[in-house]
C-alpha cells in the first residue's frame, strides 16, 4: 500500500537524521556556534523543559487537525532549526533555535502514532507501529555510521554539512508524510463524555499504563546513559569496546522488531509488556554481578550476552506497550492521550541524567538494584492496570487499514 510505504519511509529517513543528530549534539552545537559546552548543555537542559510545556499543546492540535497536518509541522521545524544553527552568532539565537528544534522532537512521537491511529485498527494498527519501531532503530544505526563519517572531515566542514543533512532529511520527512492520505476529523465525543485534558486525568486506567512506562522508560535511558560509564570504569572495557553493546542493541531491535512483535500479538498486550520489564530486570542483575565474575579477554564476551538479554527485554517490552498507548486512547481525544503518554518518556529522558548520575557516584550495585525495583514495580503496575483496561485494548483484534481503498493502491 501506498500509504504504508510513504509512513515508513518518512519514519526511516527522519529516525537517520536522530542517528546523526543525537551522538554529535554538544559538538555540532559546539561547533558551529563557538559558544562554551557549559552554556550548550545549559542552554539544551532549558530548551527541552520549555518544550515539554508544549506537549499538552501539541496534543490539542492533534486532535483538531489531525496527526499527519501536525506531524508535518513537527518534521518542518527540525528542518527549519537545523538549517538555521550555522546562523546562530548569539545565545539568545541559539536558544530559540535549541526550543524550536525540541519542540519538533517531542512532537514527532504522539503526531506519529496518531497519525498510524487514523489510518489502521486492531491488528493492522501493530503491525504498522512495530514497523515504525523497527526501522527506527535502523534508521538510527545508520544515521550514526553518517555521524562518524562526517566527523572525519576537517575543520568545521563536517558539522555544516551535517546541519544541511539534517535540514534535507526532515524535509524529505515531511514531504512524505504531507503524500499521505489519512483519515481524521469524523470521530465523536461518547455521551457523557469529559472533554479535553479532563478526560485525560480522569481516565485511571491511562494513567496507570503512563506510569508504568514512566518507571520503565528509566531502563532504556541506561544504554547511552550509565551503561558506557559502567563497563569502561567497573567492567575494565576499553572505551571504543564498550559501544558495542549499543551497536548488537540496535542491529537486533532492528532485525527482530517486527518477529518480536508478532509473537507479542498472541498473548495479552499487559503481561507481555510486563514481560519485558521483568527481563529487564534479570539483565541489570546480570550487569551486577559482572565485575565479580569474569575479567580480562572473557569480559566482552560476557557483556555482549548480558546485552542480548538486555535486549531481548526490550524487544518484549516495547511492541505491546505501544500497542497499548495507542489502542487504549479514545478516537476523538487520541492527541490528548498520546501527548500524555510521551510525556512518560520525556520526563524520563530530562530527569535520567540526574538520578543514573547520581547512583553511578553510590557505587557499582546501587544503580542495578534500584533500575530493577523501579522496572519491576512499573510491571507490577501493568499486571494491575489489565484489570481495569477494556477486554479490546488488552488483547489484539483483527481489523485492516482504514484508509480508503483509492489511497492505498
Amino acid at each position: 500500500m501506498r500509504t504504508r510505504r510513504r509512513l515508513i519511509a518518512a519514519s526511516l529517513v527522519s529516525s537517520i537524521g536522530d542517528g546523526i543528530y543525537v551522538p554529535l549534539t554538544m559538538l555540532f552545537v559546539h561547533s558551529l556556534t563557538n559558544l562554551s559546552l557549559t552554556s550548550i548543555g545549559a542552554g539544551l537542559t532549558v530548551a527541552g523543559l520549555c518544550a515539554l510545556a508544549f506537549m499538552p499543546v501539541t496534543g490539542v492540535f492533534i486532535d483538531r487537525f489531525g496527526g499527519r497536518r501536525v506531524l508535518i509541522a513537527a518534521l518542518a521545524l527540525r528542518a527549519a532549526g537545523f538549517a538555521a544553527y550555522p546562523f546562530a552568532d548569539s545565545y539568545p539565537a541559539f536558544l530559540a533555535i535549541a526550543l524550536v528544534v525540541a519542540v519538533g522532537m517531542w512532537a514527532s512521537s504522539p503526531s506519529q502514532h496518531a497519525l498510524i491511529g487514523e489510518i489502521a485498527e486492531g491488528a493492522e494498527r501493530d503491525r504498522l507501529l512495530a514497523w515504525d519501531r523497527s526501522l527506527r532503530n535502523a534508521g538510527m544505526g545508520c544515521g550514526s555510521l553518517a555521524a562518524a563519517g562526517l566527523l572525519a572531515l576537517n575543520g568545521n566542514a563536517g558539522f555544516i554539512g551535517a546541519a544541511v543533512v539534517l535540514a534535507t532529511v526532515f524535509a524529505i520527512g515531511a514531504v512524505l508524510v504531507a503524500r499521505i492520505s489519512a483519515v481524521h476529523g469524523g470521530y465523536r465525543r461518547p455521551e457523557g463524555a469529559r472533554e479535553g485534558y479532563r478526560q485525560v486525568l480522569t481516565d485511571r486506567p491511562y494513567l496507570l499504563i503512563t506510569a508504568a512506562n514512566f518507571l520503565i522508560a528509566f531502563g532504556y535511558t541506561t544504554q547511552a546513559i550509565a551503561l558506557p560509564v559502567f563497563l569502561t570504569r567497573d567492567v575494565g572495557l576499553p572505551d571504543a569496546l564498550a559501544g558495542a553493546v549499543f551497536a548488537v542493541n540496535t542491529a537486533l531491535v532492528a532485525a527482530l522488531g517486527v518477529p518480536a512483535a508478532r509473537l507479542t500479538r498472541r498473548g495479552r498486550r499487559t503481561r507481555a509488556a510486563a514481560l519485558g520489564a521483568v527481563i529487564f530486570a534479570l539483565s541489570f542483575a546480570a550487569f551486577a554481578a559482572l565485575p565479580h565474575l569474569i575479567s580480562g579477554a572473557d569480559a566482552l564476551v560476557a557483556v555482549l550476552a548480558v546485552a542480548v538479554l538486555y535486549t531481548a527485554g526490550e524487544l518484549v517490552h516495547s511492541a505491546p506497550s505501544q500497542s497499548l498507548s495507542v489502542q487504549a486512547a479514545p478516537d476523538h481525544l487520541r492527541g490528548r492521550y498520546l501527548s500524555s503518554y510521551q510525556l512518560s518518556w520525556s520526563v524520563c529522558r530530562t530527569t535520567a541524567p540526574l538520578l543514573l548520575g547520581f547512583l553511578l557516584d553510590a557505587g557499582q550495585w546501587q544503580l542495578w538494584t534500584v533500575l530493577a525495583l523501579m522496572v519491576l514495580t512499573g510491571a507490577a503496575v501493568l499486571l494491575y492496570a489489565e484489570r481495569v483496561l477494556p477486554a479490546d485494548v488488552v488483547r489484539t483484534r483483527e481489523a485492516t487499514s482504514t484508509v480508503p481503498q483509492e489511497a492505498t493502491t
